[in-house]
């Protein structure tokens, strides 16, 4: 093989392993907006809501309040005397801001080990088969993002529990998504993404 193959192969290879763009859409409150900017998000979330029965303005609505839409997303560093950082708040990393053991669960039961929570198709994914199971468990329907959300922030035994009835910003950020979720619905109707 020559070298001026080897180094094409290479630059390549280098080039596929570079970062990727996992920048927020713009205008995160227009269903259409975001579709249009990011036509895999659709296809995405229309493989899950087959796959699972999640429907597809539900799973918008839960990445938007997890990452607003962006993969590489991270809760914010813990810090010691205001400036030495201590580590992060949790595990939690992607689209879905799935904690690490929590994907590793998954990972083992249904999306294999080369599933990345920085991918969307297997975010959401995870989304699915986690919702699918809080509705086996707890009853709560998967068009529910009230309910969905709270057993998903809080874990299904926490939800059970009824920890979420001590955070009242925990309940109005529900509240605020199942809203988000109505609005996303009607949007994706109105430009035929539905």
């Amino acid at each position: 093989m020559s070298s001026y193959l080897r180094a094409v192969m290479l630059l390549l290879i280098l080039a596929g392993c570079g970062p990727r763009n996992f920048a927020a859409p713009r205008e995160l409150d227009n269903a259409c907006s975001i579709v249009a900017q990011h036509p895999e998000y659709l296809r995405a979330f229309r493989a899950t809501e087959r796959r699972w029965g999640v429907p597809v303005p539900v799973q918008m609505s839960m990445l938007y309040q997890e990452s607003k839409f962006i993969g590489d997303a991270r809760p914010p560093h813990r810090w010691t005397l205001g400036v030495i950082p201590v580590g992060r708040q949790s595990s939690a990393f992607g689209y879905a801001q799935a904690l690490d053991g929590t994907w590793e669960e998954y990972q083992e039961r249904e999306g294999g080990r080369r599933h990345r929570r920085d991918n969307i198709f297997h975010a959401t994914n995870f989304m699915g088969w986690y919702m699918t199971q809080t509705q086996a468990e707890l009853g709560i329907p998967l068009g529910d993002t009230y309910n969905q959300y709270l057993a998903y922030h809080e874990g299904r035994a926490g939800y059970a529990r009824g920890s979420y009835r001590a955070k009242a910003w925990l309940v109005q950020v529900s509240g605020a998504l199942a809203e988000r979720t109505r609005l996303y619905d009607s949007q994706l109707r109105a430009c035929n993404r539905r």
